[in-house]
């Protein structure tokens, strides 16, 4: 048995004020189905394909007790995101390797109607901590195409260590494409990403604050 199934056990819960990360349940498929649908051609850029093309997708039972038998496997974490008992998108750690390594590399997608709300951020920084600090992982990557600012903003806003560009990394949209290659180790967090997070979103406010009492002033 792996260290991560040994270990910790699962299914595991995280929690920070209103976001909830939490197993997929085979009642969240109407959830699930909806938000997909309604973020397809928005996701659609950045979602991995095979290269052979075709295939059948999973249906979401299916998906969730694949889902569960890697989590038990140890070699992936795969979580939904939860925001005022809504799902709204998922964060994963997946390619899980124990031993003298210790990694994984972290995934997630938010549906589009939250983007910008800094929960995307949250979401990320808490898993970030369960693995180096709950679970005793050493380095944590993502790999993101170039065009996705999106979700380039997420890793800058979190501190994430850039490592150069990875040419034609990964199948995604249809093709091999080249992945921005960004990385975490716990010495880089020492308190927490989550803390720091928070940190520096008070800081940002106020900032901000000052900003506009300074305007108001000149006005």
């Amino acid at each position: 048995m792996s260290e991560l199934g040994a270990g910790v056990g699962w299914p595991i819960e995280l929690s920070d004020g209103l976001i909830t990360l939490r197993p997929l349940r085979r009642r969240d498929a109407r959830s699930w189905n909806a938000v997909r649908s309604a973020n397809a051609e928005w996701l659609a850029p950045w979602e991995a394909t095979h290269p052979e093309g075709g295939g059948r997708p999973l249906t979401f039972g299916a998906m969730v007790r694949s889902f569960d038998r890697e989590a038990r496997a140890g070699r992936m974490i795969p979580l939904a995101v939860q925001v005022h008992d809504r799902l709204v998108g998922q964060v994963s750690v997946s390619g899980i390797v124990w031993g003298s390594l210790r990694s994984g590399q972290i995934g997630y997608w938010v549906d589009r109607n939250v983007a910008g709300q800094g929960i995307t951020p949250t979401a990320v920084a808490m898993m970030v901590d369960h693995c180096f600090f709950g679970l005793g992982m050493h380095r944590l990557e993502v790999n993101i195409r170039p065009e996705n600012t999106a979700s380039l903003r997420v890793v800058e806003k979190l501190g994430f260590r850039p490592e150069g560009i990875r040419r034609r990394y990964l199948h995604i949209d249809g093709a091999w494409r080249d992945h921005a290659s960004f990385a975490v180790t716990p010495d880089d967090v020492p308190g927490g990403m989550l803390t720091r997070w928070r940190r520096s979103q008070r800081v940002l406010a106020a900032q901000e604050h000052e900003q506009h009492t300074r305007w108001s002033e000149q006005t």
